[in-house]
C-alpha cells in the first residue's frame, strides 16, 4: 500500500474517531500493519499520529468546555506513566505476541462499544475511595477503586500495542462514574494525548520511528483532530459508537487471522 494512500485512510479514521472520543490507535495499527509496516514501526507511528489527533482534538473539547480538568489531570498521569512503561516493554516480545495481544483488545473493545450506554444519576457520596467532582450545576462520583486499576491497565496495553484506549476510557466514565457523555468525549481526548505521548516516548527510545510515514501522517491527523473535534461539538456520537464497534471487531478478526498466519 502507497503511503498516499496509508494516509488517507488515517485522515478519514481521524475525523471519525475524534468525533467519538476514541483516538484510534487500534485501526492505525491494523492499517499500518496491513499495508506491510513492521508491527514495532506501527506502534510507534500510530502513538504519533494519536499525539497529534488528539492534542488538535483537546484544544478543540477545552475552548467548548466540554472537558472535566480534575479527570483529565488525575487520570491522565495514571494513565501516561503505565502507556510509558507500556511502550518500553514492548519490544520485549514479538511481533506476533502483540497482534494477538492486539487483536484480543480490539474485539473487547468492540463489544464495549455495542453495549448500551446508560449515565447513572449519581448524589454526593461519603463512601471512602468515591471522589465527588462538582462542576457548575454537573455532579458525578468516580469509583477509584473500579477506576484506578483499569485506568492503569488500559495505560499499559496502550503503550505496549500501541491503542489509544479511548474505547475503554469513555464507557468508564459514561457508565463507572456518571459522566455526561460530551463531557467524556472531550476528557477521553484529553487523557489520549497523555497516553500518546508517553506511548510515543516508550516506543521511540526503541527506534522504530520512519519520519517518512509518520511525519504525513502526523500532519493529517492535526486536520482531522480538528475537523473530528468540531463535528463532535454538533453530533449525537450514538451511530458513529456503533459503526466504529462493528469495525473494530472485524478488525480484531482480520489482525488475529495475521498472526495466526504468522504475517
Amino acid at each position: 500500500m502507497s503511503i498516499a494512500l496509508v494516509v488517507a485512510v488515517i485522515f478519514v479514521l481521524t475525523v471519525v474517531m475524534i468525533m467519538s472520543g476514541r483516538g484510534g490507535g487500534n485501526f492505525y495499527v491494523a492499517a499500518l500493519v496491513f499495508s506491510g509496516v513492521a508491527v514495532h514501526t506501527a506502534s510507534t507511528t500510530s502513538q504519533f499520529i494519536l499525539l497529534c489527533s488528539a492534542v488538535t482534538g483537546a484544544i478543540v473539547f477545552g475552548k467548548a468546555k466540554t472537558m472535566s480538568w480534575p479527570l483529565v489531570i488525575f487520570f491522565g498521569g495514571v494513565n501516561a506513566s503505565m502507556a510509558f512503561f507500556g511502550g518500553f516493554v514492548a519490544h520485549s516480545f514479538g511481533g506476533t505476541t502483540l497482534k494477538i495481544v492486539l487483536s484480543v483488545l480490539l474485539f473487547v473493545a468492540g463489544v464495549a462499544m455495542l453495549l448500551p450506554e446508560r449515565q447513572a444519576q449519581r448524589v454526593a457520596s461519603t463512601r471512602f475511595g468515591d471522589w465527588n467532582i462538582r462542576e457548575g450545576d454537573r455532579h458525578y462520583v468516580v469509583n477509584l477503586w473500579l477506576a484506578v486499576p483499569l485506568v492503569t491497565a488500559t495505560g499499559f496495553f496502550s503503550g505496549m500495542v500501541g491503542i489509544s484506549g479511548g474505547s475503554f476510557l469513555v464507557p468508564l466514565m459514561v457508565v463507572g462514574c456518571g459522566v455526561p457523555m460530551r463531557t467524556a468525549v472531550g476528557t477521553a481526548t484529553a487523557l489520549l494525548a497523555a497516553t500518546a505521548v508517553a506511548g510515543f516516548a516508550g516506543n521511540a527510545l526503541h527506534g522504530g520511528f520512519d519520519p517518512e510515514l509518520a511525519i504525513p501522517c502526523g500532519a493529517v491527523a492535526v486536520i482531522g483532530g480538528l475537523i473530528g473535534g468540531k463535528l463532535a461539538l454538533k453530533t449525537k456520537p450514538k451511530s458513529l459508537k456503533t459503526i466504529s464497534g462493528l469495525l473494530t471487531i472485524v478488525a480484531a478478526v482480520f489482525m488475529l487471522a495475521h498472526a495466526l498466519a504468522g504475517g
